[in-house]
């Protein structure tokens, strides 16, 4: 089976491989290729991943390209995971959104609507390019804003892309291991958006624990989401929010945090990443050693400027181990060998949140088989969580639209109507700022 990587020569790449190592099963993945624009990153992960195979007998045998319809052609799987204007461009997403005195994060407010609006057109034409080159194959998105990038590309291939994040998975484990719950023991309700999303119930052999936790200020102040969020307002909220929601729900001291903060996230990992590359490349250099000293670091100040905020200290041992690679492979195997799982993933919704169109990409629990990911029936949000919901859903539309259209009024609404930005104004002067620094955004007009 040949899995197809585009993003092929970025950083987190190692951790698919390191996770199809330990796949021994019938129909595994044999081949590998990796797919980048950027042949020196692509020279760098591919020694990588050879130290990794080196003591594994039977490896998958790993290729790269720089040529995308090459990568295509007779995959089975393809896993995006492109950055469309490299960390050089978050770093300005970021920059350009914190001088009008709004979040800048790759994801969330303003800086996950800039780099969505250059992503799509891109995503949209690779989704043509499976369409036409493997149609058979199936896409796992992980590309930035998740959500948004899988409902671009499910307009050309329909439920044959899912998308994946790790978030909802990490929160589920943690909440389970206060809990003295094996995770896989457990079913998780959550319910939501990509990065916005909120756990609402643990149920173990039919009763929910989640009451437990949230009725014990011990264990809700034991777990990084209780620390981020505070035990008060998790009692309030009665569920757990993903750790996203800690920008909307504490923006003004995020924003601060990270205007006063030495660099921002992608200023850091673009200097970080840059240092790996160049050291990587050069003769008698441990690729993989260096590649995990770079991603120890990488992990431990994830969401720093959030923590320091709510006074939460650095982050546990276990949270560091990542997760999305373990989604991935779950899911292919699911699908390749009908082996029967449940996954929370971005689908689309298909009457499952009677507030959204059956079109929209949510993520919630579905369960997977060899005909692909299918959403389970949940209940409907308290009005708090739904307004929002709908309110960055409506701004994804936005952002499609002006994808679509190349409109600018549009690309100015899209930000206008996004609720961690405060005025029609500031989404004027965003546009103006993001389409100076960005070459992606040429086609705004």
């Amino acid at each position: 089976m040949r899995l197809t990587i585009l993003g092929g020569g970025g950083f987190r790449v190692p951790l698919v491989y390191g996770a199809l190592l330990g796949d021994r099963g019938e129909g595994r993945v044999t081949e590998v290729v990796l797919h980048d624009l950027d042949a020196g990153r692509l020279d760098a992960v591919t020694r990588v991943l050879a130290e990794q195979a080196s003591a594994v007998d039977d490896a998958p045998r790993v290729r790269a390209t720089t040529d995308l319809d090459e990568a295509l052609r007779g995959a089975d799987f393809v896993f995006s995971a492109i950055r469309v204007g490299g960390l050089e461009g978050r770093a300005n997403d970021e920059r350009v959104a914190l001088a009008e005195g709004v979040l800048g994060q790759e994801t969330v407010g303003a800086g996950g609507i800039a780099y969505g609006l250059r992503t799509v057109p891109v995503a949209v034409d690779i989704a043509r390019r499976v369409a036409r080159l493997a149609p058979d194959a199936w896409v796992i998105n992980f590309t930035n804003p998740a959500g948004l990038v899988t409902e671009a590309m499910s307009r050309h291939l329909g439920d044959r892309v899912i998308g994946i994040c790790d978030s909802p998975v990490g929160l589920g484990r943690r909440i389970a291991r206060v809990l003295g719950v094996r995770p896989k023991d457990a079913w998780i309700d959550y319910v939501g958006l990509n990065h916005l999303g909120w756990v609402r119930g643990l149920l173990v052999a039919g009763r929910d624990e989640l009451p437990r936790l949230l009725a014990d200020p011990g264990l809700l102040g034991s777990f990084e989401e209780g620390k981020l969020f505070g035990a008060d307002w998790l009692r309030s909220l009665g569920a757990i929010p993903n750790e996203y929601l800690h920008y909307y729900y504490f923006n003004r001291e995020a924003v601060h945090a990270y205007q006063q903060a030495e660099k921002t996230r992608g200023a850091f990992l673009r200097d970080q990443q840059a240092r790996f590359y160049e050291q990587a490349r050069r003769a008698g250099v441990r690729a993989l050693d260096l590649w995990d000293r770079t991603r120890a670091e990488r992990e431990a100040t994830y969401m720093a400027e959030n923590r320091e905020t709510a006074g939460a200290g650095e982050r546990d041992a276990d949270d560091l181990s990542g997760g999305y690679e373990k989604v991935a492979l779950a899911l292919m195997r699911a699908i390749a060998r009908d082996e029967r799982t449940t996954l929370i993933l971005n689908v689309r919704n298909q009457g499952t949140l009677s507030v959204l169109d059956a079109d929209a990409v949510i993520e919630v629990p579905c369960l997977v088989d060899a005909n692909g990911a299918h959403p389970v029936a949940v209940a409907p949000l308290p009005g708090h969580a739904t307004g929002l919901v709908c309110a960055v859903k409506a701004v994804e539309r936005e952002v499609l639209a002006a994808a679509e259209s190349g409109s600018r009024a549009t690309a100015v609404k899209a930000f206008a109507l996004h609720p961690l930005v405060d005025s029609v104004n500031v989404a004027r002067r965003l546009v103006e700022g993001y389409t100076r620094v960005h070459p992606g955004l040429a086609y705004l007009e």
